[in-house]
């Protein structure tokens, strides 16, 4: 099995950790005071609409996947057989956001005949998000 050769020693735990916190808090801003209006008007949801949905689940949820996430992208900075630092993390960061997350949204968005709005709204998030993880544990190295 793949994990039972996984070294997981080069995975600084608490950066993950934080790495998911950062995420979590930009989403807040990011879907609150930044994007929020625009991004309820792009869905079609309203203010009522979003004020019935079980918060502690889709937040609690929300993290779990962010943490995860952070995980995911730990394990690659770890293999990638590279010297780390903040600057490389976020690269890396980068580079997963943009070519694998953002363009799999994108295939998404086109067939759901989403707006490109609202692609650039969610996609952007997911980028900077990942570029911000990236750049925790690559200082956390």
């Amino acid at each position: 099995m793949i994990l039972s050769t996984m070294n997981f020693e080069n995975i600084n735990f608490l950066a993950v950790f934080v790495a998911a916190i950062a995420a979590f808090i930009l989403g807040a801003i990011w879907y609150s005071a930044i994007f929020g209006k625009a991004w309820q008007k792009e869905l079609g949801f309203t203010d009522e609409y979003l004020q019935k949905a079980n918060m502690p689940l889709v937040f609690g949820s929300s993290f779990v996947l962010m943490l995860i996430t952070s995980f995911g992208l730990a394990m690659f900075n770890a293999h990638s057989g590279q010297s780390l630092d903040a600057t490389l993390g976020a690269f890396h960061g980068l580079m997963v956001g943009l070519m694998f997350v953002g363009t799999s949204m994108g295939i998404n968005y086109l067939y759901q005949r989403r707006s490109i709005k609202l692609w650039l709204i969610d996609a952007g998030y997911q980028i900077l998000f990942l570029t911000i993880e990236g750049a925790i544990i690559g200082a956390w190295q």
